[in-house]
């Protein structure tokens, strides 16, 4: 308001993006302790206290990411007009006069998209790939840089660079790190991962971090750590219990015609697992409870509406022809094509269908 930009109606979708794109991110932060003396005067006589506090401390605030303060020096550096404060207040103002029927709104948009777009396009061709480098010290072991920088999957630590004979090493920050702030000693951390704890059940453990976060691998199978949890402070009996944990969530709860009933959780929810078939639990059941007749129950439920969906399949072709919610459809892997009737009329043979798809 101070600054005459923005409207109410521009806010919510604004915060939205710079979230979805992870420019910002919402959480809390921990204050610290600070000391500070308190004197007092009564009688004539001072009396000095020593006391502590704790400050700097935030929550629920948005706070920029390293994407965010890299994404942000690039405009800055590149766009100076469209980053200043001035232009989108004036921008907004021509708006609320083009409303007003007072300003031509394609004189308005061609004054300012014509040099904008050849700005982008010089941009395109002429400015290096922004990473927000920092170089944090040499590396004792190989005598090479270690530096802090954005990566394709986030911030990152790198020694190394792709044109030597080596492959640079890379290593992921952990989420309360950032490329700005942190130190050479705790880059170095980093790269005491993937950390081998030992064999289990004949199999080799070791915890390391990666796209998603910290795990431990057992065998073939990733199990995630808990949010926050440091993984180099990993034991192998802690790493012992995340396995076996997992392994209990992964053991079925009940068997449907000899093929057993497995559970968990996924992007839309808790979900049974059965012949392939995930099935989402409705809230109306108690997930952690699932009784075998609730799971038989469900499997039966799905089937029916998988009876219901397909009008013609053709596994082996992975070509599908279903009702849609519009209308007939058919389904080659990922591809969907919505379908009108044959025009000589009969129905379609796995080849007519393949060649739609």
């Amino acid at each position: 308001e101070e600054l005459c930009i923005g409207r109410p109606s521009t806010y919510a979708p604004t915060i939205s993006t710079i979230q979805n794109r992870n420019y910002v991110v919402k959480k809390d932060k921990e204050g610290g302790q600070r000391n500070y003396q308190v004197l007092v005067l009564e009688k004539d006589q001072i009396e000095t206290k020593q006391l502590t506090e704790n400050t700097g401390a935030e929550k629920s605030k948005l706070f920029p990411t390293d994407l965010g303060n890299v994404v942000t020096d690039f405009l800055k550096k590149h766009f100076t007009q469209v980053m200043d404060y001035q232009f989108t207040a004036t921008i907004e103002n021509e708006f609320d006069e083009i409303a007003q029927g007072q300003k031509d709104w394609s004189k308005m948009l061609g004054t300012f998209y014509k040099p904008f777009h050849q700005l982008v396009e010089t941009t395109m061709d002429t400015a290096e790939r922004a990473s927000g480098e920092r170089e944090l010290g040499i590396d004792p072991d190989s005598g090479k840089k270690v530096i802090a920088r954005i990566g394709r999957f986030g911030p990152m630590i790198q020694i190394g660079h792709v044109d030597d004979e080596e492959k640079p090493r890379f290593a992921t920050l952990r989420p309360s790190q950032s490329i700005e702030t942190i130190t050479f000693e705790e880059a170095m951390e980093l790269f005491k991962l993937p950390n081998v704890l030992g064999q289990y059940e004949g199999l080799e453990v070791l915890v390391n971090v990666g796209r998603f976060g910290p795990y431990v691998k057992f065998g073939e199978q990733f199990i995630s750590l808990a949010k926050g949890e440091d993984p180099l402070s990993v034991t192998m009996e802690r790493a012992i219990e995340v396995i076996k944990a997992k392994q209990e969530d992964d053991a079925p709860i009940a068997f449907y015609e000899d093929k057993p009933v497995t559970k968990g959780k996924g992007r839309f929810g808790p979900f049974i697992k059965w012949n392939d078939l995930f099935i989402n639990i409705p809230k109306a059941y108690d997930f952690d409870f699932l009784s075998p007749s609730q799971c038989e129950e469900l499997i039966q439920k799905k089937m029916v509406q998988e009876a219901n969906r397909f009008i013609l399949q053709f596994p082996e072709e992975k070509i599908s022809v279903e009702n849609g919610r519009w209308g007939p459809l058919l389904k080659f892997n990922k591809k969907m094509l919505k379908l009108g009737p044959k025009p000589e009329g009969g129905k379609f043979t796995p080849e007519e269908a393949a060649l739609m798809g």
